[in-house]
């Protein structure tokens, strides 16, 4: 083992004992993609998958956790909306299989929904898109905390990775294990957030390409072909609808989502329509339109969400090739910093 993969397993020690696995990497939770397939090669290359429940039934859920414990013996999670209407279910169902982590992710939990995580037995790792809501998130009982910027894929919050890595790391980083997300492609970027006192990453983006991931080749093509400036947010009509923008590829969908906005905020004028049931009926269009994408290979009418790391995806390749190589970078920064 050279020096510098001695210095990263030292720096990583905190994100791999409270994991319990080989490399403090996450696998972030993206829907569709994030199933037993990819979660499991995550796992068993020495990273930690997770799988996303997102719009998921108890039971889907259920399947899905057991056909991942079929795959891989090696821990993992599973990542919840807080939004969810059957979330206590959810939580039951990991309690069920033991399931030893689980990701709350979309604003603060409701009440009770934290206790009962933990009651099962499982460690909570939380969102925190800003320092107030960190520091909340602690006196809640999170176990750990992912800060994520705005360079990621999918659901995004307004601030960059670099900017909330400087402002919450140092804050509390000590008394909590923090993971950063949010652009992140290569292993020299990995090394400088552990330095500033990060346990680990999280990556999306990195593994959709992956051999094991089962994503449509027109998806994954689009990921190889496309630079940094083709993952752009989308963008919100109606200030009273409060929809968390969405990073994608651009295509035919950013614009159908703008006219699904009008549809969903000229429901709320007529008063049709709940603000919860009116965020539920965006959160369902967005799970649909990212399946059209996914499984179909309809990447023009479909959502195709991608971080700003997307450039730095330029093959396809296993799981374990993908954590190897960010390993070394990562390693290889260190030792050339001594």
């Amino acid at each position: 083992m050279s020096l510098g993969h001695d210095r990263l397993k030292q720096l990583m020690h905190r994100g791999t004992e409270f994991l319990g696995c080989e490399y403090a990497i996450l696998g972030g939770a993206m829907s569709w993609i994030s199933e037993r397939n990819l979660v499991s090669a995550i796992s068993n290359a020495g990273g930690f998958g997770v799988i996303a429940c997102g719009a998921m039934t108890p039971e889907l859920l259920d399947t899905e956790i057991a056909e991942t414990m079929t795959r891989t013996e090696r821990p993992f999670g599973v990542n919840l909306i807080t939004m969810h209407p059957q979330l206590r279910e959810l939580i039951e169902v990991c309690a069920k299989h033991q399931v030893g982590h689980v990701v709350l992710a979309g604003g603060l939990p409701p009440g009770g929904a934290i206790d009962r995580i933990k009651g099962g037995g499982a460690k909570l790792i939380a969102f925190a898109p800003a320092l107030a809501l960190a520091r909340k998130l602690i006196r809640s009982g999170a176990d750990a905390l992912v800060i994520e910027g705005m360079e990621a894929g999918g659901h995004i919050g307004p601030v960059s990775t670099s900017v909330l890595a400087q402002e919450i790391l140092p804050v509390v980083a000590k008394n909590i294990p923090v993971f950063v997300a949010g652009g992140i492609g290569r292993g020299e970027a990995i090394a400088a957030y552990l330095e500033m006192g990060a346990v680990g990453v999280q990556l999306g983006t990195r593994f959709v390409c992956a051999t094991e991931c089962i994503a449509h080749p027109n998806f994954k093509k689009a990921f190889i072909r496309a630079s940094a400036r083709d993952a752009v947010p989308s963008v919100q009509i109606d200030p009273r609808l409060p929809v968390i923008p969405v990073r994608a590829l651009k295509n035919k969908e950013t614009e159908r989502f703008a006219a699904k906005q009008r549809e969903v905020a000229d429901l709320l004028d007529k008063q049709g329509l709940e603000m919860t049931e009116a965020q539920l009926q965006i959160e369902h269009y967005w799970a649909g339109a990212l399946k059209r994408a996914v499984i179909d290979g309809d990447c023009e009418s479909g959502s195709v969400m991608a971080g700003q790391s997307v450039g730095m995806v330029t093959r396809e390749e296993p799981v374990a090739a993908i954590i190897a190589e960010l390993v070394d970078e990562a390693a290889g920064a260190l030792e050339s910093r001594g």
